[in-house]
Formats: C-alpha cells, structure tokens, sequence
C-alpha cells in the first residue's frame, strides 16, 4: 500500500499545497482501521509547539470542508476525497499543531517506525515535496533590489574587479609568453596588446632584480617600498599606468610630465600593495604554518595568548570574508595595519624607478609591410626628455621632464582602451553607503568622500566633523550612488557604427589627422613664415584629435564591458564645495552627449499620460536650435509635426534622413525618437516601459541662486522664478542689451569715439551664443580676461574678422560691453558677489583661509595657498614638488569665494532634491543644475525640486554666514549686509519654467 502510495507521490504533481488552519479536526472514522485512540496514531501527537511561520498549520493544504480535490493526488499533495477513499485518517491523526508538517510528525517518531522501508521512502518523498512548497511561499529576500544569490554572484565579481584586475593582466601576459615559448609562434594580438607582450617580461625580470638590490640595502631611495609588490605585478601596473596617463593628457601631444607620472604610478603601486596585504591577511595560516607551529620550542603563557588571539582574528576575518561583510573586514585589517601612508616623495620615488626600468627594457619597431630593405629600426618606447615652457605671459619659462612615446606607440594608443586596466569601473552591486572620510563606495579599493587633492586643512576638517552633522550629505551620495544604470545596446551599436566609418558625424571626433600643408618653393620669408603658423595650427589641431580620439575609445571601452549586464551604479563623492560627482572617470552621465546617450535607466517604468507628454518635451529640448525656448504646448506641438522624421530615425538611424543628426544633442535625441517611437506605435502608448531619464535643468541656475539670495524681483523675472507664458531667456536679454549699447556707439562719430569702429564691426554678430558663455560664467567669477577669450573663440568660429589684430580689439569690445551690461540687469547679484568679496578680503588678508558650512552641513575649507617648492633627488632625474604654506592667497580667496559659495548652495539644493525624490520612491539622478528622473515622474520631481529651493532660501543664509564670520573672527570688522529686495519666494512654486 505504502509503496503505490509513494508511487503516487513521485509521478502525480497537479494540485498544490494551500496553507490551512487546523483548528478543525478531520471526520472521526474512516475504512483504514485506524480510530482516534489507535496507539499508532498516537504516536504523531506533539509533545511541544514548534513554530512553523505560517497562520495556523500548513499541513498538506486540505481544504476547510475536508473534502479533497482527486483521489489520485498523494500524500506527497494529499488530495483525497471524503467518501470512497480507502486511506481517510481521522480528525487527531492530522492534528499536528506543533509540527510544521506531516513529514516532520513522521520523522519525529522514527524510532518506532525504523524498521518501515516503506514508511521511510515516503517519509522522504514528503520531506522533499514540503520543502518545495515551504520555499515557494516563503517573501523573497531582496538585497538592493537583487535576489539574494544573484546579489552575492554580483558582489563576489565586484570583489574580483577591484581586488584582481592587475593579477589577472600579469596571469594573461605570463599565459601568452608561455603559449609563445610552447608553440614557438607569436600569438595574434592587437598592435598595442603585442607591446604590452614584449614589454612585460623583461620588465618584470628587470623589477625583480632591482628588488634583490633594495633588500637590506637602504641606502637606495626608493629601496623601503620597492619589495611591498611582486615583481610581475609592479610591470603591469608601470605599463598601463603610464599608457593610460598618455592617453588622457588633454594637451594630446603624446607626452606627460614626470613628476604627474611618478606620482600616479608610485601611489597605484601603494593601493595595490595595501590590498594584496589586506587580502594576504585574510587567508588562513597553511598546515605547514599549522605544523612548525606545533614542532617549535613551548611558548610563553603571553606569547600564547597573542598567537590564540591571532588565530581568533584570522579566523573572524575568515568568517566574514565568506559571508562577504567586506565593511567589517576593512575595519579590522584597517585597525591591524601599522604600515603608514608612503606620501608623495615615497611615490615619486617609486614611480621614477619603475618609469626608468620601464624605458630601459620597451623598444618598438615599425611593422613588418614598413620596414625597408635596411637592418630593423629598432629604437626606444620612450624617452626622457627636459622642456621649456613659457609661463606667465611671456614673464618667464620653467624647464621640466616629460616623458615622451615613439610616433608609433602614440599612434596605438588610440586603439589600446580596450586593453587597459580601468581600476575605478562602474559597480556591479550597489556601493557601500558612506559612514566616514575614507569609508564608503568601492569596497576595496580606496574611496574617499572628498576629493581634497592634497589639501591638508579641508581634508583634515571633514574627518573631525561629527558623523551625524555629515549624515544628510552622506545620505544624499548614497541616493545618487544607488541609482541603476544600463546600456543602451541600441545607441551604442549607432555609435560603433559611426566610430568605425571615420568618425566625424554626431559631434563624433574625425580618426584620420589633418594632413600637413606642403612647403612652399619659395624663398620669401614672408611665405615661409606663414606656412611654419599653418604648419604649427594644423599639428595643434591633429594633438587636439588624437586626444579626443583616445577620450571616445576609452567611453567605448567601458560601454562595451557594462553592455551585457543587468545593471550597474555610480559611486559618487564631492568636491571641497559639495558639488557630486561621479568616481569613474570615463562614462558617467556628467559627460558628453556620447555618454548620455549610451546610458539610460536600469528600471523602466510606464509612462502614463504625463510622462507620453514630458517625452515629448524632453525630445524637442534635446533638438534645441531655439526649440528649447518655446513654450511646452510649443515644444510638443514641435514634436509631433516631426513624427514623421522621428519613426525614420528610430527605423533606419543611419540609412535614413537622419534627421537626428540636426539636434544639438544627436545621440540622445535619437534615443528619445527610438522611445517615441516604440510609444506611438503601441496600441497603449501610456502604457509603454520608458528607461529614458528626462531632464529638468535650471535657467541660468547661478543667477537664480543670487536671485533667491537677494530677494531680487527683476534678476528672479530674468531666469524664470516668478511665473510666464513662456520661458524667460536670460541670455537673448543680455544680447538685446548689448545690440542697444553698441547700436548707440555705432551712431558715434570714429574720431571721438573709437569704439564706433568696434560697435559697427559687430552689430551683425550680436546674438545669444555669442553672449551666453560669459553670461554662464559671470555669477562663478569670470574676469574681463575670460569673458574676452570667450567671445573671441566664438567670433573665431564663425570667421567673421579675418584679421587676428581686428579680432582680438573687437572681442575686448564687446566683453566689456556684455560684463556692462549684466551689471545693469543684475544689480542684486553684483552687490552680493561684491560683499562676499569683500569679506574673503578681510579674512584673508589676516592670512586665513575662508572657510564656512553648507546647508547640509558640510564644512567647506577654500585651499588656495602659496605652493613651496621642495626639491627630490630621483633615480630618473631632480624633481620639483609643489607643497602647500602657511601663507594664504589673497587674491584667489577674494576672486574666488563668491563662485564657490554659490556651487556650495547649489550642491544643496540638489542633495536635498534628492533625498526627497528617493523618499517618494522616484529614480534621481543629478548633473549639478539638471535634474533626472523617469517621465511618468518629472511632475513630481518638479515638486519637489521647488518645495527644496524655496526651503533652501527660506533660511536666512546670508545672515548665517555673516554670523559665523564675526563669531570666528570677533574682533575683525566685516562689511554690512546687502540691501535685498522684497521677492516672494513662494512664487517659485508655481513657476513652471523655474527647470524645464
């Protein structure tokens, strides 16, 4: 019986278990012989309760009348109806209150039944089928928003990328050589790779040598670091350090400055070492340690303690680095090492050994189809070499060393991204929430809440403020750190595409140089002076290429890695004014459209009714060319007068029209026509999952903050804090004031007035693009300097003065004239930065640096000083670092504090933007004055975002600083407060074109 029984179980699996309450006993007979005071039976009553964690009892899912769905169901899913079945237990039977099953009952009394093989089967086949069904039922556990062992997969990969990147390169070069000396064939690598290849081994036998030198002998500078890290490792390191500090220097001339490449190596050779330490100390003691230990002399009763005690660490390290508590691991192996931080002379040390061994043992030739019929032009990777430059318009030059790579190597590096080490990649899990200066983010690798380059004072003063003052700000990094991300494979198989037709199209930078102007046959030097300028002009250019190819090859490198996950997360810090951004470097949402374009929300939500409209808005904002200023039933009227455009660019983006490729941001833009499109296509467009995150960006943001600040009716109307048909262009305002002043000089007569000359030359040019940038940049502190440069690139651009002479005196002109006229249009903020001015001027000619507390809560430390220099003796040659005084810079401090006060306010708003939005269960994401969040949101986000600023300006800022000046300096006289105006602030609320 028990075995057809148990048959059953196995074969029949149609109805399922459905928790139960057993307050009500089963019928009281039944034809299996069995009645309720059967000694057998008995035996299954409970002696205790046993709580099973489900209301009332999950046993085997009768139904409350007892009457069970088919007589083919088993005990496995016991299904049996009441009548005619010849296996009905009674009521008692069944009432095991205290068991979590029946199985459990079974099990618990088989000592009584042992001797049952086939109770014993199908007390298994029950245990097996419970099981099923408890974990079934049972909430699943979720770690940020993963499963639980999807989230451990994730974490125990995020380990292995920042603990193991450099390990896994050396592995791979050791496996290529060994295949290389087994096969007696070089391997078919990429150009750059090969070099790598070459380079490697005898590097690392070079490293290795050097450190037999260093051991004992200290003589040797850099001889106390040099053994921290193997040999192989330290190669690795060195070649990719130094390519990829060649790959991003901006200047694009295929050279970098020693000590900027000292420094990196030397301090990358140190996070490496600390983390293979860390890693070292957590692995526990071999057998072999196990069993000298046991084999040596008896101990001391207190040399016992301290090696149990060991043991005991070793082994909690252990545990907790098996449950991946990463957090408590740092903690304690953070308390356990003594070793203290190498400091720059130590990098620079290091780095300049390392770059020397380097340049000692990496040779390059010209590919086989360019070598000629002569011997093999063999020659160095790279080379040391000392430069003048001139510096302080034309006071002085400083002569330093760079090192400088072959044409050939240079040529490479625009192809040698997808081959280096990206230590800080964006997270495969979300990122450790800050609780410290130094504690948060990556999980190994070393993050720090601010970004102090170097500066002592600010960095010292964040790690003594208390953690709960630093609570709101480290919240808000968290928020902007958990945000999830994907890649969109669409946009990015459009960019590959282009990238690898040449370039050029999309913003998309050209791959091919600027050939060379032929020398002219002349010997006029007239002639031959102009062609060296277009010569000096075209060279400049191809560097400016080559660097903005390297920057693309590095986005794509990492868009290519990230492409094939789920998701992945930003960590972010700050800067010293507590404005965030994000830790990696190369593809993150603060960067070009390229970047934007490729990124795109990990969740997708629908888009509900107003969030089909706000894609729409968001598409035409992203089109620009003066759309952006329309009204919003503009911008969607917009919109879908260009459906048809939009479908053909979602269907055929680069066989089409390509309609996209008119947009001021091409790549998003086509990735809102792919979003639209799949919408209006559906028979529910609401309907529609949207990844897209939408924008909502601040109008001239710095100017609304000095409006907010000055209480200022006419600069709030300006940049869209009081309420308008349609948006307030702030810098058509200026431009339209500008034209007034010049049209009025230009009426003047050019004997009296030499500006006449200037003012008729540029009353054609006059319009918002040519004022826009200085107008950005006056509320950050742009100088007449800055503002002239400004102008003058735009002028340039568009070739309007061809004479550089004409050129130059016109954009004095008209930086003067657009600086007049924003003193005149935005009185409020010219006082206000004229008094924050003043009081750094006061403070800082007492020789202190400027210094206050944001909003949040964030002290904030101006680092300007006087830099020393302090001379070092390298094995590569004598450097110069740069160290910071006592002495204090006056002007940097005054010039200075009105912008930074302002990014201070305005890192604030954002943070506190944030928070809120997450409260609300919204996706945030935020580029300093733009605000993200998915469409069917953007309506709620732009609640809160107002609710924020109007919170934010509430407080009497001003007055708070004020304060905290004459409290820190009590006997210093500081300049009255501004005169401000009487702008309602609540009028923010129901602006709609406040960020829009």
């Amino acid at each position: 019986m028990w075995r057809s029984l148990l048959k059953q179980a196995s074969n029949t699996h149609k109805s399922k278990f459905v928790p139960e309450s057993c307050t009500s006993s089963l019928s009281s007979s039944s034809s299996t012989g069995f009645c309720q005071t059967s000694a057998f039976i008995n035996k299954f009553r409970p002696s205790k309760a046993i709580n099973h964690g489900f209301s009332g009892c999950p046993i085997l899912g009768f139904r409350e009348n007892y009457v069970f769905p088919s007589q083919k169901d088993c005990l496995g899913r016991f299904g049996f109806s009441h009548s005619g079945n010849p296996l009905f237990f009674s009521g008692k039977f069944w009432n095991f209150k205290g068991y979590a099953s029946a199985a459990e009952a079974i099990v618990s009394n088989e000592d009584d039944l042992s001797g049952s093989e086939e109770i014993n089967e199908l007390v298994e086949a029950m245990i097996k089928e419970e099981r099923k069904e408890s974990f079934s039922k049972q909430p699943k556990i979720m770690v940020g928003g993963l499963g639980v062992a999807k989230y451990n997969t994730l974490k125990r990969r995020q380990i292995k990328i920042e603990t193991e990147a450099w390990e896994e390169a050396a592995k791979e070069y050791q496996e290529l050589i060994a295949d290389m000396c087994e096969q007696k064939l070089a391997p078919n690598l990429p150009y750059v790779k090969s070099l790598f290849l070459g380079w490697f081994e005898p590097l690392r036998d070079s490293i290795a040598a050097e450190q037999e030198v260093c051991k004992g002998n200290f003589k040797i500078s850099h001889a106390a670091y040099f053994n921290e890290l193997s040999a192989d490792m330290m190669a690795v390191v060195t070649m990719h350090k130094l390519m990829g500090l060649l790959m991003t220097n901006t200047a694009g001339t295929g050279g970098i400055r020693v000590v900027q490449a000292a420094c990196q190596i030397g301090e990358a050779i140190e996070n490496e070492a600390r983390i293979q330490k860390f890693l070292e100390k957590t692995k526990k003691k071999s057998t072999t340690d196990k069993k000298s230990a046991t084999e040596s002399e008896p101990e001391t009763t207190e040399q016992g303690k301290l090696a149990k005690n060991e043991e005991k660490l070793r082994k909690k390290v252990t545990q907790l680095m098996k449950k991946q508590k990463v957090h408590q691991v740092r903690e304690i192996v953070k308390g356990r090492d003594t070793s203290k931080p190498w400091g720059q002379e130590a990098h620079v040390k290091v780095g300049c050994r390392l770059i020397q061994l380097l340049m000692e043992n990496a040779y390059i030739q010209p590919p086989v189809d360019q070598i000629g019929d002569g011997p093999p032009d063999i020659r160095p990777a790279f080379v040391h070499a000392l430069k003048n430059v001139i510096k302080d318009g034309n006071r002085g030059s400083r002569r330093y060393g760079v090192i400088e790579c072959d044409p050939l190597v240079r040529k490479g590096l625009e192809k040698t991204a997808k081959h280096m080490v990206i230590p800080y990649m964006p997270m495969l899990v979300p990122p450790q929430n800050w609780t410290g200066y130094d504690q948060g983010a990556y999980l190994f690798l070393p993050s720090y809440v601010m970004r102090t380059h170097g500066a002592k004072q600010q960095r010292e003063t964040v790690k003594r403020t208390p953690r709960k003052q630093l609570e709101p700000v480290f919240e808000a990094l968290d928020t902007l750190g958990n945000t999830k991300w994907r890649i969109n494979r669409r946009i990015l198989g459009v960019v590959d595409r282009l990238w690898a037709n040449g370039g050029r199209l999309a913003d998309l930078v050209d791959r091919e140089d600027v050939p060379l102007p032929e020398e002219p046959d002349t010997e006029d030097e007239t002639e031959i002076r102009k062609w060296k300028w277009k010569v000096k002009a075209v060279k400049k250019e191809n560097n400016e290429r080559h660097s903005q190819r390297c920057d693309v090859e590095l986005k794509l490198a990492v868009a290519r890695k990230m492409k094939d996950e789920v998701g992945f997360y930003y960590p972010h810090n700050l800067d010293f004014r507590g404005r965030a951004y994000p830790m990696h470097p190369y593809l993150n949402h603060l960067g070009s459209d390229l970047c934007r374009g490729v990124l795109e929300f990990a969740e997708g939500r629908p888009l509900g009714k107003s969030g089909l409209r706000w894609l729409k808005i968001h598409l035409a904002n992203l089109y620009a060319g003066g759309v952006d200023k329309l009204s919003y039933e503009g911008r969607v009227e917009f919109t879908e007068s260009h459906l048809d455009d939009i479908f053909d660019s979602a269907d055929r983006p680069l066989e089409g029209k390509r309609w996209w490729l008119s947009a001021e941001d091409p790549f998003q833009c086509l990735a809102a026509c792919i979003n639209l499109s799949e919408a209006l296509r559906s028979c529910t467009p609401e309907a529609t999952i949207s990844h897209m995150p939408v924008h909502q960006d601040g109008s001239c943001n710095g100017l609304q903050h000095y409006a907010a600040l000055g209480r200022d009716k006419l600069g709030a109307a300006a940049v869209n804090l009081v309420a308008g048909d349609k948006p307030a262009d702030v810098y058509s305002g200026i431009a339209a004031r500008v034209l007034d002043i010049m049209k009025r000089d230009a009426q003047e007569d050019p004997a009296t007035n030499p500006n006449a000359l200037h003012a008729r030359l540029l009353i054609n040019q006059v319009d918002r693009k040519l004022v826009k940038q200085t107008v950005m940049t006056s509320v950050y502190g742009v100088t007449y300097v800055g503002a002239r440069d400004q102008i003058k690139r735009r002028l340039k651009e568009r070739g309007a003065i061809a004479d550089d002479t004409q050129l130059f005196v016109a954009s004095c002109y008209a930086a003067r004239t657009t600086l007049t006229a924003l003193g005149e249009m935005f009185q409020a903020a010219r006082s206000i930065m004229g008094w924050l001015g003043e009081c750094a001027k006061v403070i800082a000619s007492e020789n202190q640096p400027v210094r206050w507390v944001t909003p949040l809560g964030l002290p904030v430390v101006q680092p300007y000083r006087q830099l020393g220099r302090h001379l070092i003796k390298t094995s590569l040659q004598m450097l110069t670092l740069q160290r910071e005084t006592d002495k204090v810079m006056v002007k940097r401090q005054r010039t200075a504090f009105p912008p930074n006060f302002v990014h201070s306010l305005d890192g604030s708003h954002m943070m506190m933007t944030a928070v809120a939005c997450k409260k609300a269960g919204l996706n945030f994401a935020g580029v300093h004055d733009s605000y993200w969040t998915h469409a069917c949101d953007v309506d709620e986000m732009n609640r809160i975002l107002r609710e924020k600023f109007v919170e934010l300006y509430e407080a009497p800022i001003l007055e708070n600083l004020l304060e905290s000046f004459q409290k820190a300096f009590p006997s210093w006289n500081f300049p009255p407060l501004p005169e401000r105006g009487d702008f309602d602030l609540r009028e923010v609320l129901e602006s709609p074109y406040f960020f829009n």
